[in-house]
């Protein structure tokens, strides 16, 4: 297999502490993070009531597995039936994003008795088998197929061809309303409409995957309910647990009276629920999906005055809340790097030409404008 720790290629700063919208690397240096680790951490780094959750709880009971009943759990499953949009109130909790996504498409198949799945070109749903089935770009899939066959896949946004692919043998049409991996594509409220309309005349479950979008990302607990949609099951992670490893699928009552056999040793753990639980507090008590709205939307515009008036070098910026991504003219793991290392600012890509920010919800106008700066000084505006 080679050398321990090959399945990730290493970035060359050691991050060893956190705090707040910052992390610190073993010299010292302070890094702004508008990554958040792929949005895994919406209260910011180390947050001092989910920290204080976590110490409380392993203190007591690091796991006991998940068919007896404990407090911590108990208290997530409340929290997030209170913060689901109306009839979602069922829970399946797991470990990641894709487990989610996973567990939502065989709860689909069990519950309609179909097959078919539809999914969106760009889209990206998770690496198990089930997950990548319905993941877009090949170079996910390649080394692992043969995969499921019955996936069809159709442009992002047109209402018409997904009408045209779902039928009485479609299990359930699976969408982003904000396209991450695929470059920080917002879906128009049209189209989730059109999709809630043709599965449910089809008897097809939608599946909504608000892995990066959820949680107050967009500027609302969940995309979703900005377009005004309902799905039959949400499937939110990443930044459930403050970064522990934390999945959820929430689902309607006919899909769960009819989900099948499906389980999970690690189910809702103790130490997990409680640091998820503690996780949604924060994000209620502090409002920050209002917060992610307020600053998302000022620092979206300071990106687009820098544009309009040469100092950034890029050709648009588009996004929700606090997901944007920069449409720039230059390789974007070039732009990133020199981020890093000159700037000390943390972000990701999303293809070869998008920036992609997810800060923690947490920041002010002021780290804004600190991005702001160091975008407009890699970029080679005119600025």
């Amino acid at each position: 297999m080679g050398d321990a720790g090959f399945v990730f290629s290493e970035k060359p700063i050691r991050i060893e502490r956190g705090e707040g919208p910052y992390l610190y690397d073993d010299g010292g240096t302070e890094y702004l993070d508008f990554g958040a680790s792929y949005a895994c951490t919406p209260a910011g780094h180390c947050h001092p009531d989910v920290v204080d959750a976590v110490v409380e709880q392993a203190r007591d009971l690091l796991y006991v597995q998940g068919s007896y009943p404990v407090d911590s759990r108990d208290a997530l499953y409340e929290r997030l039936a209170a913060l689901a949009p109306d009839g979602l109130e069922n829970v399946w909790l797991c470990n990641s994003g894709t487990e989610a996504n996973e567990a939502a498409l065989k709860f689909a198949r069990s519950a309609t008795g179909d097959a078919e799945i539809v999914a969106t070109k760009q889209g990206f749903h998770g690496r198990t088998m089930g997950a990548l089935s319905t993941t877009w770009k090949d170079k996910y899939k390649a080394d692992y197929e043969p995969l499921l066959a019955d996936v069809t896949f159709v442009d992002y946004g047109d209402a018409e061809a997904l009408a045209g692919a779902v039928d009485e043998d479609t299990a359930a049409v699976i969408v982003e309303p904000v396209q991450g991996e695929g470059g920080v594509n917002p879906a128009p409220a049209e189209y989730l409409q059109a999709i809630r309309d043709v599965t449910s005349d089809a008897g097809a479950a939608m599946i909504v995957d608000e892995i990066q979008t959820g949680l107050g990302r967009s500027g609302a607990i969940w995309a979703c309910e900005q377009a005004g949609v309902v799905p039959d099951a949400l499937t939110t992670a990443k930044g459930l647990a403050s970064g522990l490893p934390m999945g959820a699928t929430l689902v309607a009552d006919w899909l769960a009276e009819d989900h099948g056999n499906h389980g999970s040793t690690f189910s809702g753990g103790p130490t997990v629920s409680a640091a998820a639980a503690a996780t949604l507090s924060v994000i209620v008590e502090e409002d920050l999906p209002g917060n992610a709205a307020e600053v998302g939307g000022y620092l979206r515009e300071e990106l687009e005055a820098g544009i309009e008036a040469g100092e950034i070098d890029a050709r648009g910026v588009r996004g929700q809340g606090l997901m944007l991504g920069i449409e720039v003219k230059r390789g974007s793991n070039r732009l990133l790097k020199e981020l890093a290392l000159n700037h000390q600012v943390l972000a990701l890509p999303a293809g070869r030409t998008v920036l992609r920010l997810l800060p923690p919800l947490t920041i002010d106008d002021s780290h804004a404008d600190d991005v702001v700066e160091a975008i407009s000084d890699v970029t080679g505006g005119d600025g």
